[in-house]
This record gives structure tokens, sequence and C-alpha cells, in this order.
């Protein structure tokens, strides 16, 4: 096995023997044969658009697959042995297609003529052989943006699945990851080619989470101020984690009457926002922080327990049985509902015992999404004007349990009285409960929303930017980010494709970039690591 994808990869450079994450070697070899078949797959997924031929299911599969490979999301081994079978069938599909319309073409290199094995063990043999390590030793410097790439992917994917569920769908988008996956077959390539091919991984991640956040207002309303208790109610309760939208309001709507309290968990705090889903009486507040401490939290949580996407580490056995999963989300032994039909959840929620009594927390504000701000940006630039407000910072990403992340709440602690932080995404439960007062009416500590809505926080800068008629890089606003895995990749790769400068990054650089990457982006964007709050502040504000 062999793993770097994510931040908390083993010392800083690899995982060779179970991933941090809880990955076992068998999912690890799996989800690289499953990467390996897709590059097969994409060859003729291009050759197939040249000739005017766009298999939408085909489109749909494909990002389905790359999300499963995803940091936290899929590692049930059972399910990628039809993964890997359904990647094939489609490649063989498509290369029909092209016959019939007679554009043959053959491709001849092992990802177009591989076959799976007949079963679990030989698959996870092949996927061994098929690994990061097993390539053909390259230009490390290409490896790296080629790693690079594959990894923004993943985050694309993760979106683009996200957004195709709630009806909204780019050909643009699906061309490109085939594009891109098929172009690390092509030896041909040079440096400057795959620094294209990055940034362009960047651009097209801005229009998937465009599409997204079309999905998620058109369907839910904009995201408006809302007060979200952290106390709960008495009375049987579950809680939901993740990321999909679909998943909450479908729970909401089939707990709707039965006496069943809705609380949110991790990235699913922002869904209080949404018009369209805080309208349920029964949503009522957010429990916990967010997955890092899942196994200090749910042990404690007395009712039953739904994992969306992208949010799962290995469930203890003390607790497990309270767990269901649905999505791409997978675990052996961890009951997977596919349908959304969450009566199952319903039943344990009704047999656990829930909470025994009311329970007033604090409380925090969420909806702070480009509609509300844009919506008093007189005001804001008003106050930037009259010098009520110095500067802005961007503090969010992704969290983790690696040691260093306290960074980012000390950091938002020592910002000054006179700043606005604006947050997104999980890394934000590091001070999300954080009273830092406000400016003249104005929070200085708004909640943008999930790490998709880093879409949300471009249209603020490029709003301002505008309104203040400066280029973005000139405006008082400073980027200081976390990150964990693959969507964190692709929104880095989408500010860089903006041409966005001077992006604080921790707490630990990506171990798949090479010095010489790292340096085309110290030269070209001056991307620096984190260091102390005291001296990044220092930096900033002189």
């Amino acid at each position: 096995m062999f793993c770097y994808q994510c931040e908390q990869t083993a010392k800083g450079t690899g995982c060779t023997k179970i991933g941090v994450c809880g990955k076992q070697p068998d999912v690890a070899a799996l989800q690289d044969l499953l990467v390996y078949a897709m590059k097969g797959l994409s060859q003729y997924a291009v050759e197939a658009r040249k000739a005017g031929i766009i298999d939408n299911a085909m489109n749909v599969f494909t990002v389905k697959a790359l999300f499963s490979t995803l940091t936290n999301v899929d590692f049930d081994p059972a399910r990628f042995v039809k993964l890997v079978n359904d990647c094939v069938k489609y490649r063989e599909a498509i290369k029909a297609k092209l016959k019939v319309a007679g554009k043959t073409v053959e491709f001849t290199d092992g990802t177009a003529t591989f076959n799976p094995a007949a079963d679990l063990v030989g698959m996870v043999k092949q996927g061994e052989d098929a690994g990061i390590k097993s390539y053909p030793k390259i230009n490390p410097d290409i490896d790296s943006l080629q790693q690079t790439m594959i990894y923004g992917l993943k985050g694309v994917a993760a979106y683009a699945d996200h957004a195709e569920i709630l009806g909204q769908q780019d050909d643009k988008v699906y061309a490109y990851i085939h594009e891109a996956l098929a172009a690390t077959l092509d030896k041909s390539l040079s440096l400057n080619d795959w620094v294209g091919l990055v940034l362009k991984c960047g651009e097209i991640n801005l229009r998937t989470m465009e599409l997204l956040d079309a999905g998620n207002t058109g369907t839910y309303g904009h995201p408006v101020p809302t007060k979200v208790p952290l106390g709960h109610k008495k009375g049987k309760a579950i809680l939901v984690s993740g990321h999909d939208l679909k998943d909450i309001e479908e729970i909401l709507k089939q707990t709707e009457g039965k006496g069943i309290y809705v609380y949110t968990h991790g990235e699913m705090l922002p869904t209080h926002g949404y018009p369209g889903l805080k309208k349920y009486a029964h949503f009522y507040g957010h429990y916990g922080t967010a997955w890092q401490n899942q196994h200090k939290e749910f042990p404690q949580f007395p009712g039953a327990i739904l994992m969306t996407t992208n949010c799962l580490q290995k469930p203890q056995d003390s607790y497990k049985e309270n767990i269901f999963t649905c999505g791409l989300v997978g675990w052996p032994g961890i009951k997977h509902i596919g349908d959304r039909n969450f009566a199952t959840v319903i039943e344990k929620s009704l047999q656990l015992p829930g909470f025994s009594g009311d329970a007033e927390g604090k409380s925090v504000m969420v909806g702070f999404g480009r509609n509300t701000v844009l919506g008093v940006a007189g005001k804001v630039i008003e106050a930037v004007k009259n010098k009520q407000i110095r500067h802005f910072f961007l503090v969010g990403g992704c969290d983790g349990a690696k040691p260093g992340r306290n960074y980012y709440t000390e950091f938002v602690e020592k910002t000054p009285k006179d700043t606005i932080v604006l947050t997104l995404a999980c890394g934000k439960f590091r001070f999300f409960d954080k009273e830092l007062g406000d400016i003249g009416g104005i929070p200085r500590l708004l909640d943008v929303g999930q790490c998709n809505d880093a879409y949300s926080a471009v249209k603020i800068a490029l709003a301002l930017a505008e309104a203040f008629n400066v280029g973005v890089n000139d405006l008082p606003l400073s980027l200081v980010l976390s990150w964990y895995e693959q969507k964190a990749v692709a929104i880095l790769l989408t500010l860089l494709y903006l041409g966005i400068k001077d992006i604080r990054l921790g707490p630990a650089l990506p171990a798949f970039v090479t010095p010489n990457v790292l340096k085309v982006l110290v030269d070209n964007f001056n991307i620096q690591p984190i260091t102390t709050p005291d001296q990044d502040l220092k930096a900033i504000l002189g």
C-alpha cells in the first residue's frame, strides 16, 4: 500500500501499512485499481466525444467512481468489486458505440485492455500492481503535477455528484475529467502542459461549485442568517453528518410527525440556514463539532446516527450498531441505505432512549452566503472607507485530528477587533462558537457555509473588488486555509486559477508536491506555509 493523498498521511510522506484515516491495504489497492481502470475508460470517452457520442450514464458513473476513492468515503472492499467491473463494462460499451459509428479506435496499453480478476483477492493483487509506486519512472515534477490533478479531480467529482443529485450537470465538467485522466497516459506532455492541466482543474472546479450552488439554492433557497442552538430537546433523536442536502431533506420529510428531533453534525451545520430545510419544526439544532471528534461525541448521542458523504471514521464497536450510512459512504458491518428510504434509521431512533430532558447550550449563527453578505455590501464598503473595518480574513478549510490545527483557533481569537473573519467548511469547528462581537451590527465571524460554498466566498471577493475598483489581490483580504483531503485540493486549484496570491496554507504542505513544484507555486502565487498566529498576523497587518 502507498497513499499520500491527504494532509495527515503517515510521517508526512505516505501511508504504507494502514491509512491514518483507517483505510485498510485491500481497500487502498482496490481504489488504486479503480482509478487505473478509469484511465482506460477515459481514453475511449475522449474519442467518443470527438465522434459526437455522449453517454450520460457513463458520465455520472465516472464522478461516482472517482468520488468513492476520496479520503473517508467508501471503505467497504466488496463495493469496489462492482465499481471496477462496472467501469470495464462502460469502457467496452463506449468502444462498441465508437465501432457502430465507424470510428474504430484501439488503445493497447494496460488500462485500456485490463480485465478484472474473478474474485476480491485477485483484484487486490491487481490493484497492488497498479498503484502509484508501480508506475514507470517519470519526471518527479510531472508525477507531482499528475497526482495533484488526480486529487483535484476527486474533489471535482464529489461536487459534481452532489450537483447531479439536485439536477445540475454540465458536460464540460465530465469532458474535462475524461480528458485529464486520459492525459496521464500521454508521455509526450511537458511540464508546462501539466501546469496548464492542473490550473484547468481549478477552472472546472469553479464551474462545478457553481452547479452545486445552483442546485442547493435553486432547491432550498438562498441561506439566510439563522441562529442554531447547540443544546438539545427532550425526546427521540437522529443526528445527520456529512454534506448532501438531499439526504437531510429526506430524513426531515420521513421523520415529520414522529416525535423525533433531527440534529446536524459537522458540515451539515450550514443546512439550518436554507429556507427549504429550516421550515421543518423538528429540525432543532447542532450536536458536536466535526469528524475528528466523532469517537468522543457519538457514544454520547442517545439516538440514531446517519452518516452521509465523506465524513466517516471507522466506528468503534461500542456504538456502530446505532450508525447507518447512505450515498457513497460505506464500512463493512455498517448498515448501508442506498435508496434514501430511512425507515430503519427511524426505527432505531425510536428504540433508543433519546434525550431525557432539555439542555440549553450556546448558539451559533449560520447563513452568511453571498446573497446575505452582498445584501449589506454598501454597509460593509462604508465601514471599510470609514476605517471601521481594517481587514478581512477567510479562515476555512478542512479539519483533522493531527496536532497543529489549534493554530486556526488561536489565529481567529487574536484577530483585531476591527477585522472580519469569514469562514467555511469543517475547519471552522475549531472556533465556530467563539464570540467575536460585531462591527456596526456586522458580526465579526461570518459562517459562509460548507466547503463547496467557497464559490460564495469567491463571489463575495469578486464583488468587493469590483466595488472598490481594484483587483482581488489588492483587497484588504487574506486567505488562511487548512486542508485535509481532495476537495480542499480542488478548491486550492480554483483559487490559483483565479490568480489569487498570498495564500497561507497548513497545517502541513502536501506530500505529493515536490520542491520544484512548490517553487513554482511560491514564485507565481506566493503560497506560504503557516507559521504562528502572531507572526502571520504581524506579516499580514504590519
